[in-house]
């Protein structure tokens, strides 16, 4: 009797040590088996969302977003075309919505949206900063009305933005909607680079890519300055990142370059140097200290660029 127990429990042992290695790293029989079951069960339906996605996990519908009428734009209207890559989409760790309604709208897909977080045009469903930033140019007497239009990939390097790259098309894209819709850009906003810091780019090729970005702009009719942030920040192996951060290397070496190099290049807000641990809420993405402190630096990098105009 002892002897036939102690069979079914060793048997018992091996077949959960079994199960738990093949479903571990999909080998027989796991695999068989849980292609049984959807045929017999079928599959799980998704709960709900209120969110939809486009193929490339960019955030294209939101059931709670607010649709009103584009505003015309004048001379005292912010169009801000906004690229890169998670800390320029909806990855931050603070939610912003408009406080002057419709003044602060969200274009996309020809259509405009009351800005709330998130945007749509953007990978993610978190926070941005760049509603608040909105906010922050019409409390200052900067602008009438803001409209934001972001395109931005979390995890995206520049060569995807290229020329031949995959977001080429979606930014040329964009820019023909935004030119549909009646607008001309007044900024473009870049904040992208960490992840080509983690995958060893070189600076010689960073620059080559981004001034191939900047060639689709200028051919789009995109006069505006381009605004590119000194970023490459992103710790942790979480997140893709190192464990630390060397501030002098190759990619803000690049983006320095490219910011005096003239061709309507400027430099943005050095997220690396302005932030410090406690802003980022992972080690990597903005959280809500930052979003006020990047805001708060974009607005004067964008204030003084139209004291500046108007002086000339």
């Amino acid at each position: 009797m002892r002897k036939t127990v102690a069979v079914g429990l060793a048997a018992l042992i091996a077949m959960y040590l079994l199960g738990g290695t093949s479903a571990r790293h999909e080998i027989f029989p796991w695999p068989q088996l849980s292609a049984a079951k959807k045929m017999v069960i079928g599959e799980k339906a998704a709960a709900p969302s209120r969110y939809t996605f486009d193929d490339k996990e960019r955030l294209i519908a939101d059931e709670s977003k607010t649709a009103v009428t584009c505003p015309a734009q004048t001379d005292r209207t912010a169009v801000l075309l906004i690229l890169g890559q998670s800390n320029a989409a909806n990855y931050g760790g603070q939610r912003h919505r408009s406080d002057y309604g419709a003044r602060v709208v969200n274009a996309f897909d020809k259509r405009c949206f009351i800005a709330a977080s998130p945007l749509l045009g953007s990978t993610n469903t978190k926070g941005e900063y760049w509603t608040l930033l909105g906010n922050k140019l019409i409390a200052s007497g900067q602008n009438d009305s803001v409209v934001l239009a972001p395109l931005a990939y979390g995890g995206s390097e520049v060569a995807r933005w290229a020329t031949g790259g995959d977001l080429n098309p979606m930014l040329v894209d964009t820019m023909k909607q935004l030119h549909d819709s009646g607008y001309r850009i007044t900024s473009v906003l870049w904040v992208q680079g960490e992840a080509d810091l983690v995958h060893g780019t070189t600076g010689e090729a960073y620059q080559k890519h981004f001034m191939s970005m900047v060639d689709t702009l200028r051919q789009h009719g995109v006069e505006a300055p381009v605004y590119i942030s000194i970023a490459s920040k992103c710790l942790e192996p979480s997140n893709g990142g190192f464990k630390e951060h060397i501030p002098d290397n190759a990619i803000v070496r690049a983006q320095l370059a490219l910011s005096r190099s003239g061709h309507g290049i400027r430099e943005g807000v050095n997220s690396d140097a302005l932030l410090d641990g406690d802003d980022r809420y992972d080690d990597c993405h903005f959280g809500g200290t930052a979003g006020e402190k990047v805001s708060q630096a974009w607005l004067n990098l964008l204030r003084g660029e139209s004291h500046l105009e108007s002086s000339r």
